[in-house]
């Protein structure tokens, strides 16, 4: 079939729709590695012209990747609700763009097609729009998760406490929670990468978490990010399992690459509800994407890396988590060169996973061979924090000494509540305050030295 476009009396053509989405995506050094990249600013605008005819119909009606060879895509068709899909099925990508800009896409109706949007509509919509459109969009989402406590509410911020530790070092990893605590950090979760991927360590992290969790009664979960497998045998063993984590991405050869499928994330999932220990929800899963895993694996099937990103939140949709969030600059250069291209997936990722509905979250960090730098990722964290970001990911200083990769710091997402005048989850807000840390008035942490709270003992708790 194919798709053109004349601009400056010049014609375009694009052989096919995964052409198309390639071709009209902002510029960004991984779809140039894959060959995807458009050849022009002129090219570009030709593609986001003639994209904006397509009906959204289309994505429907067309696999990225054939129905028979992968099973996402299997995923993404079977699970499609036709009548959330029903009251923007007439329109063309260009009148969804303008549709979701207008007062007539408010809070409620986002939240009832979201079931009916595809991934490949919320791509190929974000490639028409600016950063701006992007956040204000994003910003008129809300998903609401439970675990312990309620995220994702209006006028609120959370934060993923990072303790992680080159040695897991446990007494070190109780430090480093004690510090994100006293900056009100974690009520979306403390999580730990585990430098020692076993089940015999996560149990011992896991074991070492809860005990504090348990001790000071806080209410927040924990989570050791440990490959899907090994936390299923922690469940097996009794572990302490609140959220069953993984990194997934768009295609199953992807997924392949992670050594996970579909049926092993049910499974996990089954296994996670089952043990109930959740206290005011059971949303039991916690997803890691970014762009360019795919890409990186060799199985990114011909498709852009960010219309192969959104891909991902299908996977992540398909379980009701906790917690998504992209970890958008991490994987370096080769897919994101510099702050610009890592800012604008940023909002990509966030725009995309919200209108289908997911609980989006950021890592927003970079590697030290990127050209980009901590102002880079101060001008994210703020524009996420205005586009209403779920929760944002802090490291101590900044620096995950484990990771080796540079990140947010508890004082960085502190600051940016305090500018939005966001505050944490209620339920940890109010744990806060009980704890004599913060003045729910003024919204702010309050001034204390170590030896003022009852928190002092929690290094000894390892």
């Amino acid at each position: 079939m194919g798709y053109r476009h004349t601009l400056g009396g010049e014609s375009y053509h694009f052989r096919d729709i995964k052409t198309l989405l390639a071709v009209a995506s902002p510029l960004r050094s991984g779809d140039q590695l894959a060959g995807l990249a458009a050849q022009s600013d002129a090219q570009r605008m030709a593609a986001r012209y003639a994209l904006a005819d397509v009906p959204l119909r289309s994505f429907v009606e067309t696999d990225l990747v054939p129905y028979e060879e992968d099973e996402v895509t299997r995923l993404i068709v079977d699970t499609h609700d036709h009548t959330a899909f029903a009251p923007i099925a007439h329109m063309t990508v260009g009148e969804f763009r303008d549709w979701l800009l207008s007062h007539q896409a408010d809070t409620p109706s986002l939240a009832r097609i979201a079931p009916g949007i595809t991934p490949e509509m919320a791509a190929a919509v974000s490639k028409l729009m600016r950063n701006q459109d992007l956040m204000s969009v994003a910003r008129k989402v809300r998903v609401v998760t439970k675990f312990r406590n309620t995220i994702g509410l209006s006028g609120c911020l959370s934060s993923r406490l990072q303790p992680n530790h080159p040695t897991d070092d446990l007494k070190g990893i109780a430090a480093s929670t004690l510090d994100g605590l006293l900056y009100g950090m974690g009520d979306a979760v403390i999580g730990i990468n585990p430098a020692t991927d076993s089940v015999a360590n996560g149990l011992a992290l896991l074991d070492m978490l809860d005990h504090a969790r348990q001790l000071y009664n806080i209410p927040t979960q924990t989570c050791v990010l440990t490959h899907v497998t090994n936390t299923l045998e922690i469940m097996n063993r009794g572990g302490a399992v609140d959220l069953v984590f993984q990194s997934v991405a768009g295609t199953q050869k992807a997924n392949e690459g992670f050594g996970v499928n579909l049926a092993i994330l049910r499974e996990a999932h089954q296994a996670a509800l089952a043990l109930g220990r959740g206290t005011v929800g059971q949303n039991v899963m916690y997803f890691e994407t970014g762009q360019g895993a795919a890409l990186s694996a060799g199985a990114h099937h011909g498709i852009d890396q960010q219309t192969v990103e959104a891909r991902a939140y299908a996977v992540a949709r398909a379980f009701d988590p906790l917690l998504v969030n992209t970890v958008v600059g991490f994987i370096g250069p080769e897919y994101l060169y510099d702050g610009k291209q890592v800012i604008r997936a940023g909002l990509e990722d966030h725009f995309c996973a919200k209108l289908m509905g997911v609980p989006m979250g950021c890592d927003a960090c970079y590697t030290n061979h990127a050209e980009v730098d901590q102002d880079d990722m101060d001008n994210l964290m703020t524009l996420l924090g205005v586009a209403g970001i779920t929760f944002l990911i802090g490291v101590p200083g900044a620096d995950d000494i484990m990771l080796n990769y540079q990140s947010l710091s508890f004082h960085d997402i502190l600051t940016l509540r305090h500018a939005l005048g966001a505050k944490p989850a209620p339920e940890f807000a109010a744990w806060l305050e009980r704890m004599g840390l913060y003045d729910p008035h003024a919204n702010q942490m309050r001034p204390l030295e170590l030896g003022q709270t009852p928190l002092a003992k929690l290094v000894s708790a390892a």
